[in-house]
């Protein structure tokens, strides 16, 4: 069992994925985060020109600034950034800080933007310094994803049953084992805060 106390500034970056239900459940957790928490990188399905969209509500209503990602865009407290529709997105660190790449590719697991492609990302480059989050969604994109977090450490919390629109993608995360917390949408927020702010 996994010891759930983190030193203060142990987590580096939080990263989520949804789907089918995701630009409400997604609102349902950011709208109660404050405004200096670690960088988070998102990747909700959506195609082109709607992430944009999306992203502009989300930056209306939230405390931390979203915006949706471009290529190269450092990450940095209070950040959040939504994967472009159409490109893939992921988490690149090195001497001079973390920052996202954003780019045509393959679909992976079906989808382009892919959550396996940025929880993978996020899995060898921050390693155990992360927090994962998957919330409602059809398919399994994100569940592989969310183990290879889990594997390297991260902190993982997926949404239940109960609370999802469609219980695809945190059902088959749960099955693999990749997740160390699930629990109702009203409380996911409540568990990333105490898990970050201990």
């Amino acid at each position: 069992m996994k010891d759930f106390s983190f030193p203060k500034n142990y987590f580096q970056l939080i990263a989520m994925g949804a789907s089918t239900g995701g630009t409400e459940a997604l609102l349902a957790v950011l709208e109660k985060l404050p405004g200096n928490l670690p960088p988070i990188v998102i990747t909700q399905h959506m195609p082109p020109v709607f992430t944009n969209m999306y992203a502009e509500r989300l930056n209306r209503i939230c405390k931390m600034e979203v915006r949706e990602a471009k290529d190269g865009d450092p990450l940095y407290p209070g950040l959040c950034l939504i994967a472009p529709g159409g490109l893939q997105m992921q988490v690149l660190k090195d001497s001079s800080g973390m920052r996202v790449e954003c780019k045509e590719g393959e679909k992976v697991s079906g989808h382009c933007p892919s959550i396996d492609y940025l929880f993978s990302s996020v899995a060898k480059a921050i390693g155990a310094h992360a927090v994962g989050i998957i919330l409602t969604g059809m398919g399994k994109d994100g569940a592989n994803g969310l183990l290879s977090m889990h594997e390297a450490g991260a902190y993982t919390l997926g949404q239940d049953e109960k609370s999802s629109i469609v219980y695809g993608m945190p059902m088959e995360a749960y099955k693999l084992g990749a997740v160390d917390r699930q629990g109702n949408l009203s409380e996911i927020a409540d568990y990333l805060l105490s898990a970050i702010q201990e």
